[in-house]
């Protein structure tokens, strides 16, 4: 493959069968395989045409014709974070040639749908792994090779090749440039590729063509979905996407580690059940503890009087959907960080099919639940399922005040394991938590110790109740504290007082 000046070229290729034909990539793309198609982008044209196209094999070439004028115009001089460059680096530079910052840009706005993961037209393949193969032929690579293995290998990639570019092919001695041919295949989902892609090259490069925003760390939240979180190189990752600005940096790793709450939750292995319950085959299965949990919060809630409940950290949606099968509970808000839980929750709820009616009562947001939130506050009631132990201590006291000191409901459930209950476990080695994405796991004693402390510094009142099986010598494998607003406790009583009096 050979690039022409001026011009950065990226291809993605697949295969297939005559019963999955390989053009179907057209309509993943939402790109007419018969058509060559141009884009207007504000530092060139994107150009996006089929090199081969057949139920066996089908290529998309992307080709971005880069104009310096235009570039040096609205870049304005602009270098890494923003810094001035050299007067002549204004008009000398890689830009027009190799794959960076410029390439992803194109990409999201090309690709847009099949960023998303969106095909109206075959919706199945969109959610598929395809048996991909991506091309780069020149793109900059600040830390070599083994940095682009380290970035790509994790990535469910079988193969990584990658080839370094010598200066001068016809004088070796010279040496090698810092562009080198990258190579991906494997069976990947399209719009996963595609996050990968729009991330790492401005990452490898380094040195992005427009000044880093504070929305620059939404987008990176959102092209990260599902497999920046647990990335070996995640540090370096969202260090140089966000060109290095240390406060941007922060707030991404934050939102960073509670992405995990979606992708995980305790074990909810039957074994805990029958660990203490003689049921047998002829009698009714026991109910898993989560669905036990489920239950307890949406009992607690119904004690509470709650109308209008949080659930903060909804993962995938579990409890919004029990809660909605409530007609007492009128408004429901889930809040989760990572957008690929919230569409999985939307899927779960079938918002898009549900009545008007209905789907006024329920809302799904994406938000850090260590950042203050002004939409979360004025509400009956918030619950904290199994979401404490997923964040470092240190960051306790950020969700903390998040919620008990800016949102204040009148009611909060928090849920986390009891640590003591994992001797009772038969399949949990000893000293292990639950899941491996648990920070830590507190004793009946060290979580009532927080929560009073909690419960001290912000006007609440606390009280603890078992869920599941309460064991005599370990207690139960959830513990729940059940958090009221002493203001709250007052209002209560008064409305109560006065109901009585009008009744008499």
């Amino acid at each position: 493959m050979r690039i022409i000046l001026g011009q950065v070229f990226l291809t993605i290729g697949t295969t297939g069968t005559p019963e999955r034909p390989a053009t179907d990539l057209g309509f993943l793309l939402h790109k007419h395989p018969d058509k060559a198609q141009t884009y207007p982008t504000s530092h060139g044209s994107a150009h996006v045409f089929y090199p081969e196209a057949s139920a066996e094999r089908c290529t998309a070439a992307l080709l971005l014709e880069v104009d310096p004028v235009a570039l040096v115009r609205r870049g304005k001089g602009k270098g890494r974070g923003g810094a001035p460059d050299a007067a002549l680096a204004q008009y000398v530079n890689d830009r027009p040639y190799a794959a960076s910052s410029l390439l992803s840009v194109a990409l999201a706005a090309v690709f847009k749908s099949a960023l998303g993961g969106v095909c109206r037209a075959m919706p199945e393949r969109a959610e598929s792994p395809l048996p991909l193969r991506i091309e780069v032929p020149a793109l900059p690579a600040r830390g070599g090779a083994e940095l682009v293995h380290r970035l790509f290998a994790p990535l469910g990639w079988t193969r990584v090749e990658v080839t370094a570019v010598p200066l001068d092919e016809e004088f070796p001695a010279w040496g090698d440039s810092r562009y080198v041919r990258l190579l991906l295949e494997g069976e990947l989902r399209l719009a996963d590729a595609l996050r990968q892609l729009y991330v790492l090259l401005p990452v490898l490069d380094d040195a992005k063509h427009y000044w880093v925003a504070p929305d620059e760390v939404d987008k990176l939240l959102r092209a990260g979905e599902g497999w920046l979180a647990d990335h070996p190189e995640r540090a370096l990752i969202t260090r140089r996407y966000l060109s290095h600005r240390w406060g941007l940096t922060r707030q991404a790793d934050q939102a960073l580690e509670l992405v995990r709450l979606a992708e995980s939750d305790d074990l909810d292995v039957e074994s805990v059940d029958n660990a203490v319950d003689e049921s047998t085959d002829t009698e009714e299965k026991p109910v898993p503890l989560a669905g036990r949990r489920r239950t307890a919060i949406i009992d607690a809630l119904r004690a509470a009087g709650a109308s209008r409940v949080l659930d903060l950290g909804c993962g995938q949606g579990q409890l919004v959907q029990a809660l909605l099968k409530d007609v007492r509970f009128t408004e429901i808000v889930g809040v989760d960080v990572s957008m690929r839980a919230l569409t999985i929750a939307s899927r779960r709820l079938k918002l898009e099919r549900m009545g008007e009616r209905q789907a006024g009562r329920v809302t799904l947001r994406q938000g850090s639940l260590t950042y203050t939130d002004k939409r979360l506050a004025g509400y009956d009631a918030a619950v904290l399922s199994e979401v404490v132990e997923h964040l470092d201590l240190p960051r306790l006291p950020a969700l903390e005040y998040a919620v008990f000191g800016a949102a204040r409901p009148g009611t909060v459930l928090v849920t986390t394991p009891n640590v003591e209950y994992n001797v009772r476990w038969e399949t949990l080695p000893a000293g292990h938590v639950r899941h491996r994405d648990h920070r830590f796991e507190w004793t009946r004693a060290e979580f009532r110790d927080w929560a009073g402390k909690v419960a001290e510094r912000h006007g609440y009142t606390v009280r603890f109740e078992p869920v599941g099986p309460d064991d005599p010598e370990v207690g139960p494998p959830t513990q729940m504290a059940v958090f009221t607003r002493t203001d709250a406790i007052t209002t209560t009583g008064t409305t109560e007082k006065s109901k009585e009096a009008e009744a008499a």
